[in-house]
């Protein structure tokens, strides 16, 4: 777009910068116009990430399947829409909607807001989630944080903390991943987007990806893994 267009389409956007009323018309166009842009913003960041990283989130969904071959359990974490997300991955292994699937045990560490208060006014909010991790997570688990910054104290702090207790780290990140892909983790998904929103549209798309594959992969382990879980 050039800079010409892109003061048009700003000025239909924004016509109260320049103490003018909206002409009903062009705004309209010029929201329809931002809608186009946005999908193919949206497409383009999906198709790059898959395209870059197809393998590492193939490897990424084997090392989860293996978690849960060995009895193990998938905790989440993150603040704000990613927090929401990290609950939203917490409820696609935990409730399957798909016929067949077993349930897998899956928790979102920011659901106690009783423990998650105590924790941030006693000790501080960049300890909420090491603390839990600290007590909660063994080498036969694997947490999951998602960041689009990649910078959040309370999830370095906490996959520090799962480094040292032996689980398995996996981060959700954007930009250039941030500190998260500075620390080692066994696996850093670094959406190249410098956009919140088009980075969050994407680790939805991840997930939803990660747990398709590790269902896929624990199909021979179907019997088991229902049995375990009734039993529990």
């Amino acid at each position: 777009m050039s800079n010409s267009d892109n003061k048009s389409t700003l000025d239909s956007l924004y016509p109260f910068l320049a103490d003018k009323k909206a002409d009903p018309d062009k705004m309209n166009l010029a929201l329809i116009n931002s809608i186009t842009n946005k999908v193919e913003q949206h497409q383009d960041v999906i198709s790059g990430f898959f395209n870059r990283n197809a393998q590492l989130v193939v490897d990424c969904a084997n090392a989860i399947a293996q978690m849960y071959k060995k009895k193990g359990s998938l905790f989440t974490i993150g603040n704000g829409g990613s927090s929401c997300d990290a609950s939203h991955v917490a409820v696609e292994f935990l409730h399957p909607v798909t016929t067949g699937r077993p349930a897998l045990p899956a928790f979102d560490l920011s659901c106690d807001k009783t423990l998650m208060t105590a924790i941030a006014n006693d000790v501080g909010y960049e300890n909420v989630y090491s603390r839990q991790v600290a007590n909660l997570l063994g080498e036969n688990d694997a947490l999951i944080g998602i960041s689009t910054s990649g910078n959040s104290d309370n999830l370095i702090r906490a996959f520090a903390q799962a480094q040292k207790n032996g689980a398995v780290t996996i981060g959700l990140a954007g930009g250039n991943g941030g500190d998260m892909a500075k620390m080692g983790l066994d696996y850093c998904l670094v959406v190249d987007s410098d956009s919140i929103h088009r980075t969050q549209e994407c680790h939805v798309a991840i997930y939803h990806v990660l747990w398709d594959l590790v269902h896929t992969l624990l199909a021979d382990d179907r019997g088991f893994l229902t049995k375990k879980t009734k039993t529990n």
